[in-house]
Parts: C-alpha cells; structure tokens; sequence
C-alpha cells in the first residue's frame, strides 16, 4: 500500500514526475500519429495505384472485336455481353457521349462523366500517355476507381478528339476496408507501445530523478541543530551536481547567518545586562542620597550639599550614559550624515586648546600636515577625536603619559592615528575593544565617568563615513589607534 500510495503521489499533477511523463506522452502520442496518418497516405496510394495496374490489365482483356460490334451492331443481331467479376462497372462510351453499359444488371452502375471531362480524357488516350485512374462515385453513392482504352485500335480519330472509350470501374470498398483495419491495428499496436513506453519512462525518470529525491530527503533532515551538514555534490549528472552545490552554499550563508544571529543574540544579552549594571549603579547611588535626605540630613547643611554634590554628578553620569546609548541606536540604523568638504588639519588645530585641557599634566603633541581635505560631519569627527583622547588619558600616567595626534594624507586615505605610552592592551584583548560596555581593567577607578562606550560611538561614526578604525598595541608599550577615512 505504501508503494502505491508513493506511486500516487509521484502522479501528482504538480510533480516533476507527472509533468515529465505527460509531456512525454503528448508527444509520443502525436509522432504516432504523424506516421500513422503518413503510413495511411502512403498505402493507401499504394493499394490504389496496384488496384489501377490489375483494373488496367482486365480493361486491356476486353476484345475489340465485340466492342465493334455494340459501336455499329448488325441489324438484328444480339449484343454480346461480358461477364466480370462483381463490383466492377464497365461501359462503352461513343462519339457523342452516349453510355452503353456493357454488364446490365451484372455488374456496378457506371459511373458518368461530363463532355468537358471526356474530352479531355480523349487527348490524353490520343496522345498515347499513360491515363490516370480516377476516383468518382456513381448515381448509387458508391466510390469507384475508373480507367479508359480505345474502344477500337484507331488513334487517328482519337488524335483528333473523335472515337469510342471504354470506361471501366471497380469499387474501392475494400480497400477502404482493408486500409481502416490496418490503421485500426495500427492504433492498436501504438496503445500497447504508449503504454509500454510509459512504464519504460515512469522507470527511467524514477532512476534519473533519484538524485534530486535523495537531495529533498536530505534537505528534509536539515533545521538549525545540524546546519553544518553537507549534500553530496558528485551524483552523475551535470545539474543535480549544480543543484547540490547551490544547496550547499545556501546552507554554508544560512549556518554563518544563524551564527551571526546567535552572536547577536549574545551580544544584546550583554548589552542590556551591562546597559542595566551602568544605570542600576548611579541610580542605586541618588536613592541612597535621597533616603538620607528623608531620613533628617536634609537638616544638616554640610550634609545636604554632599548630597546633592553626589546626585548631581550621578544624574550626569545617568544623562551621558543615556545619550550615547541613543547615539548608538541613531549610528546602528545607517544614518544619513550631512557630510561636507573640511579641513582637518584646521579642525584639529581649533581643538588643541579642549584637547590640550583633556589631558591635563600629559604631554600631548600634534604632526600635522597642512590642509588635508575630507568629506565628513565636523561635529562627529571631533567626537571621534575626543573619545580617542579621552581613552588615552585614562590609560595612561597622570605625570609621565605622552599622546602623539598624527594626521597624514596616504595614497588611497586619510589616516587619523593617537597613540600614547600607557599599560597597552593584551593580545586576547585587542578584538574586543571596540564592543560596547567592554571595558580592559574592570577594576579601574571611574574618575572621567566612562561606560565603555566611547570606542563603541568612535567605531559608528567612522564607518557611517565608509572608514575603518583599527589598534595596534603590547601590553607594556602603549597602544596606537588608527582612523581611516576615504580622500576628499
């Protein structure tokens, strides 16, 4: 029962199977039917022209002398009479057109014809060419095959359009009859090769279309636990082997897809739970401040305005850590920034004064070259100059630290580099410095409020400019940042 449920389902008017062997069946049935209409044509003129040649020999038997005499009978004597076989006409056809039939009630009624068709039957006797049968039916509805002769041996007056014919007739009943059994077997002999062909194909497409049913088995298997699996790629044929490979190269980007989705997963379960422990901590903070207030300090004038100290430098970090959460979320929905032609080297130099007050007792240099152009917003660009600063400051010495600020045009970018002398980052580090809430040393006292964010912002920015940012550092040597961004 399950085969034939399988067979059923293979016949499905929407199956590969039942389209192919549809089609092939179309198409068998109609060159069956070309050759069987051509093999009708061509026995049927076969049997007919032989017909002809027998009709041909049996007029050719008939004696002229008798013919003679129905031409111009004696007075008085009988005309002779013929005896044929049935089913044939034969009649005397004289110079003015009158039909004496020859076998009376023996034989087939004659056919008749009409004086412009006799005449021209006439020349083509005189000129002593081969006559064509004719095929005509009689006053009875009967289709005869007809041939004419001289009735007498006299082609002068035939040559001149005059004499006597013989008309004789048989009826092409059956080879009619025999043409509609040989189609019938024809026809007959055509359903049995149809319906071995389609066994014969249902078998073939079944074996040539096992590949692709094994590739549909598989696919089948395929869900999200085992997106490493592979089809085989070497079955024999040329497409099935071009389908497999594409199958395989949709699962190889579904599997990086779903890996992908998976690391974002985990990387938004990191954000909201470090977004959540930078909020809880300053907020946990003012409610403490506020539950000492309620509880009398606000009483204490020196008490009071430690408290609001407090809570207004928490609230600040609370404001700052929210503006570049939403920074953030504005740079990851591919923002369109209004981007113009600046000169770096001038915006750089506006900002030494910020800068220079940023690092404090650090010792800042700049390497600058002169009037070098880019397409960028100013206002992120500075960002990105201040968080990269404000990074090297708080990883470097208060006293001893130096930062470098290289700007320089190569020959297919721009490149923006800080560098500076502090702790330097470890080798298992470095990738993930640029995630958001990562931050080297947990344990690194907070004193310019960072949440390990500013990098993260630093990273949007330049690719929203279509750069890149990069770092290279050792722990113990520093570490140098890197911004490249596309020439003006």
């Amino acid at each position: 029962m399950n085969r034939i449920r399988k067979i059923l389902q293979s016949l499905s008017p929407t199956s590969l199977r039942y389209q192919l062997l549809f089609k092939m069946l179309i198409i068998l049935s109609l060159i069956l039917v070309v050759i069987g209409f051509f093999q009708f044509m061509v026995l049927k003129d076969f049997l007919y022209k032989n017909e002809a040649e027998q009709l041909s020999g049996k007029i050719m038997s008939v004696p002229i002398g008798a013919l003679g005499e129905f031409a111009e009978p004696p007075g008085g004597r009988e005309r002779p009479h013929f005896f044929l076989v049935e089913n044939v006409s034969l009649s005397l056809i004289q110079e003015d057109g009158t039909y004496i039939d020859l076998l009376e009630e023996n034989g087939l009624v004659s056919p008749r014809f009409t004086e412009a068709e006799l005449g021209s039957i006439k020349e083509n006797l005189g000129g002593r060419s081969r006559a064509d049968y004719h095929l005509v039916k009689d006053e009875n509805g009967t289709e005869q095959l007809v041939l004419f002769r001289p009735a007498l041996r006299n082609s002068n007056r035939f040559q001149n359009g005059e004499g006597a014919i013989l008309q004789m007739g048989i009826s092409t009943a059956p080879l009619q009859q025999l043409l509609w059994q040989q189609w019938l077997t024809f026809m007959v002999l055509s359903i049995f090769a149809i319906a071995a062909g389609m066994w014969i194909y249902f078998s073939v497409i079944k074996k040539t279309l096992g590949p692709l049913s094994n590739i549909v088995s598989s696919v089948q298997t395929i869900d999200a636990s085992n997106m490493a699996y592979r089809i085989p790629q070497n079955q024999g044929q040329e497409e099935i082997d071009l389908l497999s490979e594409s199958f395989n190269d949709m699962l190889q980007r579904l599997e990086l897809s779903f890996g992908q989705e998976r690391e974002a997963k985990e990387q938004m379960r990191r954000f909201i739970a470090d977004a959540s422990h930078e909020l809880r901590t300053p907020l946990t903070s003012v409610h403490g401040y506020l539950e000492v207030l309620l509880r009398g300090a606000a009483q204490n004038p020196n008490q009071l305005s430690m408290a609001l100290d407090n809570m207004y430098g928490e609230t600040k970090r609370v404001i700052k850590l929210v503006e570049e959460l939403l920074l953030l979320a504005k740079l990851d929905q591919a923002p369109e920034l209004e981007l113009q032609s600046t000169n770096l080297t001038e915006l750089i130099r506006d900002m030494k004064p910020q800068l220079s007050l940023l690092a404090g007792k650090r010792v800042i240099t700049f390497h600058l070259v002169n009037d070098v152009y880019a397409n960028v917003n100013s206002d992120k660009i500075k960002q990105v100059i201040l968080n990269l600063v404000q990074n090297a400051v708080q990883h470097t010495d208060t006293v001893q630290g130096r930062i470098d600020i290289r700007l320089e045009s190569l020959e297919d970018a721009i490149q923006l580099s800080v560098e500076d002398n502090g702790s330097g980052i470890e080798r298992d580090k470095l990738p993930h410095v640029f995630e958001r809430f990562y931050r080297i040393d947990y344990s690194r006292n907070r004193e310019y409020g960072g949440a390990g964010l500013g990098l993260s912002i630093t990273k949007a920015i330049v690719e929203a400019h279509q750069g890149n940012v990069d770092v290279i550092s050792l722990p113990g040597e520093g570490a140098k940042f890197y911004v490249r961004l596309p020439l003006g």
